[in-house]
């Protein structure tokens, strides 16, 4: 029989009331199908605290803490590697690094290396466990395709006041997306419900109903014909939030096959989490941080004859 691998402890929030647990489930663990979630319901390796009986099936109430067991696998053993890492702000409690553009912030199945993780366990020798073994450090997460910024916790405490502070959303994120076409309002706020499309279960979308309230606020900062640069703010830090809500605009992000269309002028998804501004977890400072823009970016922007003076 394997071996517990690491145990998760999820929270249900007011906006989870009425969502089946396994589809819970797959919208909070990355990489988890609803099938997939089923099927350790089922066998035993999910329980909700204090409640007799847990299944697949079960509405939540919005006030549950989840308790997910995850057992030993082969493929998930992590190895530090010697991955260079541009460690923009590190003391004894945390680390933030400019994530580069194409890097996987933890292993998974396709993903058994070269992932962020492997990198800051090469560069980092303290990092809190309370996201186990296969997830050190990690409070947040940026897509592949995104780069920028991301806070690593080096001590349980920084990492449980950070949950908290992403959870009551006073850290405040800036990005910087290049976007296809010209917005008629150059300054807004989008408020939506968002969820994942029944079409296809790897995306999310916009949907009327059972979705999570998710505001994103952006301006455009420079435009050219065809283009234009946004500096996007979140208030709520959904699954591909500003891609979902690029396209809602039908102003999707330049580069993003998944979204929008595949593009010769930009090899991924131009997004970059440029700023956080937050006050820092144990010592109360007040803390703002910028992440340069990579090179790809830079490269694609001046092709354009886009602008950026940041």
């Amino acid at each position: 029989m394997r071996e517990i691998k690491e145990i998760l402890i999820l929270k249900a929030d007011i906006e989870d009331r009425g969502k089946r647990l396994d589809g819970f489930l797959s919208e909070r663990i990355e990489g988890y199908t609803k099938s997939y979630t089923s099927r350790l319901v089922e066998g035993g390796l999910v329980e909700i605290v204090d409640k007799n009986t847990t299944r697949p099936g079960n509405k939540l109430k919005g006030d549950e803490e989840i308790k997910v067991t995850i057992l030993e696998d082969a493929i998930l053993d992590v190895v530090a590697e010697d991955i260079p890492l541009d460690i923009v702000y590190e003391d004894k409690h945390i680390v933030i690094i400019n994530k580069t553009p194409n890097m996987v912030i933890h292993p998974a199945a396709g993903h058994h290396s070269g992932t962020l993780v492997n990198a800051i366990m090469f560069h980092i020798k303290d990092l809190s466990t309370i996201s186990g073994v296969v997830r050190p450090g990690i409070v947040h997460r940026l897509d592949k395709n995104t780069s920028g910024l991301i806070i690593v916790a080096k001590t349980n405490e920084a990492h449980l006041k950070l949950t908290e502070m992403f959870k009551d959303k006073v850290i405040k994120k800036t990005y910087i997306a290049i976007c296809k076409g010209n917005l008629k309002e150059k300054e807004g706020r989008i408020e939506s419900q968002i969820g994942r499309d029944s079409k296809d279960r790897k995306k999310m979308t916009v949907v009327r109903d059972n979705g999570r309230r998710s505001i994103t606020n952006y301006k455009v900062i420079n435009e050219v014909e065809y283009f234009s640069l946004v500096e996007v703010g979140l208030e709520t830090g959904r699954t591909h939030q500003i891609r979902v809500h690029m396209k809602y605009l039908n102003h999707s992000i330049l580069g993003d096959d998944v979204y929008g269309k595949a593009s010769k002028k930009a090899d991924r998804q131009m997004l970059h989490a440029y700023k956080l501004k937050f006050e820092h977890p144990i010592t109360g400072e007040k803390m703002e941080v910028i992440g340069e823009l990579p090179e790809d970016f830079k490269k694609v922007m001046k092709n354009l004859g886009l602008e950026f003076k940041g």
